[in-house]
């Protein structure tokens, strides 16, 4: 086989003298290659090669050919598709209805998950391979994944997840001519063996008790009985849903989204002392040193600080929850910061995108994006292993008997 090749590149090359030389003969190789597949897959279909005695009546036979352009990485090579007396004979290289071969369908939704634009990817597809694509094709090979998006937003789920992160990353998206701002509300769930999963993505307008219940009523339905801590951003509305339906999750709210919102209102020469006085008691050892803390902040800031003051004692039972917990725990979940990360990763691949054309388009990007984020999570959390031993203490009774320690 080696042999075979290197003759064949030795041939090719002979009658070569610049690249483009290059491309025009392995396009024609490609071409030479796929007509002998149809030939071959017809002879398999007939169950005789052609102009072989063994077909005589039995009912079908070759019908002379029909002409199809098939655009591939080496430019558009028009086949000639041979065809039967019965119709009854599809291709299965290149289908009856498909005019592009699937590996440049496959480059074609790989440029698109990492962001480029339908422009760029008719531009590249023009200078590299010399094949014209539309924005229009780009969009129906991409569409091609629908389907799977509906299936992964589909798929069953872990009975138990002991934590779950929620958070929200927003983009703006075309609707009835006007440009929209729209949010895509991530739930990552981290499993009982430590690892990360994206649970789920819902694109919304407004968040709501009724849309976070959805959402919800959705996990769910999909196998989720049980959720041991939620961690969240200021989510309106997310907090009654989760206790209409998991009614025993613990909330924690993110305690660095409430300190960027408390410095909103706070002059840049005051925020150093303020920074300090507030690390005092998300910082503290323990919840009584944490209220003692925040006594003397509302004492020295109360009064020229009454809304920073009021959102405190607001969220004070959702952001002091986890002072329960031993520091392996607490370093988990006083942030949002895991599934903030994984925005990031949404960001670095849509940031070249000013609005997408509807919803569905958004979904397409968002879930290349994550599939190809979720490859590098093939690890458990740090020190995931002391974490799930304290869960197991704290909810021995909620976690599985076959729980991996």
């Amino acid at each position: 086989m080696q042999n075979e090749r290197q003759k064949l590149i030795r041939e090719l090359a002979k009658e070569c003298t610049s690249v483009e030389d290059v491309h025009e003969k392995l396009r024609d190789l490609f071409k030479d290659t796929v007509q002998e597949i149809f030939e071959a897959e017809i002879d398999d279909h007939l169950g005789y090669s052609k102009n072989n005695n063994a077909g005589d009546n039995t009912g079908n036979s070759r019908n002379g050919y029909y002409p199809k352009t098939v655009k591939s990485r080496f430019g558009e090579s028009e086949v000639q598709v041979p065809r039967d007396r019965n119709g009854t004979y599809e291709p299965k290289i290149v289908k009856k209805y498909e005019t592009t071969s699937n590996q440049l369908e496959e480059q074609i939704i790989a440029m698109y998950a990492k962001g480029m634009s339908t422009r760029d990817i008719e531009d590249h597809m023009k200078d590299i391979y010399g094949i014209e694509v539309s924005s229009t094709t780009v969009s129906k090979i991409t569409d091609k994944i629908l389907p799977l998006i509906t299936e992964w937003q589909s798929r069953p789920f872990d009975r138990v997840y002991p934590i779950v992160f929620l958070d929200a990353i927003h983009f703006k998206v075309r609707k009835d001519n006007r440009i929209i701002n729209k949010a895509a509300y991530s739930v990552l769930g981290i499993s009982l063996e430590g690892h990360k999963d994206i649970l789920g993505i819902w694109i919304g307008e407004n968040e709501s008790a009724s849309f976070w219940l959805g959402i919800c009523n959705d996990l769910k339905n999909r196998g989720v009985e049980d959720i041991l801590i939620a961690c969240k951003d200021g989510l309106s509305g997310f907090s009654d849903a989760i206790s209409s339906v998991f009614p025993k999750t613990e909330i924690q709210l993110c305690v660095i989204h409430q300190i960027r919102n408390s410095l909103k209102y706070v002059s840049y020469k005051e925020q150093k002392e303020l920074m300090a006085d507030l690390k005092k008691i998300y910082n503290a050892l323990t919840l009584e040193e944490a209220e003692y803390g925040f006594e003397e902040f509302k004492e020295k800031w109360g009064k020229k600080h009454p809304i920073i003051i009021r959102s405190w004692e607001k969220n004070w039972e959702e952001l002091t929850a986890y002072f329960k917990y031993p520091y392996d725990l607490r370093r988990v979940i006083y942030t949002t910061n895991t599934i903030e990360g994984y925005h990031r990763q949404l960001r670095k691949v849509t940031k070249t995108k000013s609005a997408y054309p509807s919803d569905e388009a958004l979904k397409k990007i968002i879930y290349l994006a994550t599939i190809e984020a979720s490859k590098k999570w093939n690890m458990p959390l740090r020190e995931w292993k002391k974490c799930i031993s304290q869960f197991h203490i704290y909810y021995g009774d909620r976690l599985s008997l076959e729980l991996a320690i």
